[in-house]
């Protein structure tokens, strides 16, 4: 009998949507339901372009539904899994669709960037919890999607490591006033250089993260501190906190994932060996916690936890990513989608790396402000900027790297 039809005979488990299911995040999200298989059963695996792995993923975890986005491989993905009863879609409209499912619990979103936004939404007005991993689709549209969260009475449940932390760190202090957020950055692999150093950094170098194994785009704004920049925008959502309430440090260790400090002074902090199984895991089956082989923290191998401010004048994305949430509207949108073209002409040699910050610069000065906007506006804010974006990158000369 296959297994998957002997689980979902079982109440208490959990249908999972993976959005990404071939990235870090999806990766890593089915090492926690194949250990668990008693209570999380993949339902819907996606992936963008990385048909081999989908298909590979399939077979092993049979989910009811397989949807490759990019829809050349929609062939291969159909062909290599005739002999399932894995049923196969393509594109991003059978996404946005397969989301509503009724029989879907929860949707893990994993997907890059801003292309998750949509199928998030979708979900949300289906009535779905959502254990957010993209936190793009906060930072363009933070307040539609909590708007919505609220009016579909759904639960987002962080799984960035820092997010995850917070959220801990409030579980039993709804009537407690919180000063302030501390999210806890790694610092890159770029920490405590100056900028005569970081113009001449290649894209190899900003790849190699000190503490976290993710995919390229997200390790690049880890590099840039724009990552860092993201989730304090994110938090201000997550967590309905004025962006003045929110404070980075830098803690080279990524031990401590992030701090709340609470009205009287006291500070709880979320603690652990960097490893986003564990907040993936929490989020999946929140709100209990499953008891699991993960290795386990010993503070006498990390006798030093050391903390530093962030250098935003060297590192300017954290600065210009302030700046956009503290004017709101659409400006995190631009700011986002700006970012996203600036770290791919980046990597492909286009611009250098404090080249990314000139570009969101420029567009955060350029683009239409609009405080109030609507999905539409979002939309058409986040295809205005790309392309003024790419004009720029299209502008620069292209580098070659010698070192």
């Amino acid at each position: 009998m296959n297994n998957n039809k002997t689980i979902k005979q079982s109440s208490n488990t959990k249908n999972i949507a993976i959005l990404g299911s071939t990235g870090s995040i999806g990766t890593q999200a089915l090492e926690v339901i194949g250990e668990n298989p008693a209570l999380f059963r993949a339902y819907v695996l996606t992936a963008q372009n990385n048909a081999e792995l989908l298909i590979q993923q399939s077979l092993k975890h049979r989910p009811a539904y397989a949807v490759i986005c990019n829809e050349k491989y929609y062939p291969r993905v159909k062909e290599a899994l005739l002999s399932t009863e894995v049923k196969v879609l393509s594109g991003i409209e059978a996404i946005k669709e397969i989301v509503t499912d009724p029989e879907i619990d929860v949707v893990l979103t994993a997907m890059v960037g801003f292309a998750g936004l949509e199928p998030t939404i979708n979900a949300v007005r289906a009535g779905k919890d959502i254990a957010l991993a993209n936190k793009e689709t906060l930072v363009v549209a933070g307040e539609l999607v909590t708007g919505l969260a609220k009016e579909k009475k759904i639960k987002i449940l962080p799984v960035d490591s820092e997010h995850s932390a917070i959220f801990q760190c409030l579980e039993g202090e709804q009537n407690n006033t919180i000063e302030k957020l501390i999210l806890t950055a790694s610092g890159g692999p770029f920490r405590g250089r100056n900028l005569e150093f970081l113009g001449d950094v290649t894209p190899e170098a900003a790849l190699k993260h000190p503490n976290w194994v993710m995919g390229s785009k997200i390790t690049i704004d880890s590099a840039s501190l724009m990552n860092k920049g993201l989730e304090v925008i994110e938090a201000k959502w997550l967590f309905d906190i004025d962006p003045e309430q929110i404070e980075v440090v830098v803690h080279p260790q990524s031990i401590i994932h992030s701090m709340v400090q609470f009205h009287d002074g006291s500070i709880k902090a979320q603690m652990g060996l960097p490893d986003m199984k564990l907040p993936i895991q929490y989020a999946l089956a929140y709100p209990g916690r499953i008891q699991n082989s993960f290795k386990r923290f010993d503070f006498t191998q990390y006798p030093n936890l050391t903390f530093e401010k962030p250098d935003i004048k060297t590192f300017r994305n954290l600065a210009l990513a302030f700046e956009a949430i503290k004017q709101g509207g659409n400006m995190p949108c631009i700011a986002n989608a700006a970012n996203e073209i600036a770290v791919a002409g980046f990597l492909k040699g286009g611009i250098s790396f404090l080249g990314m910050s000139d570009i969101i610069e420029s567009c955060m000065r350029k683009i239409a402000f609009k405080a109030e906007p609507s999905l539409d506006d979002y939309l058409n804010t986040d295809r205005e900027t790309r392309i003024f974006a790419q004009n720029l990158i299209e502008k620069i000369p292209l580098r070659t790297f010698t070192n």
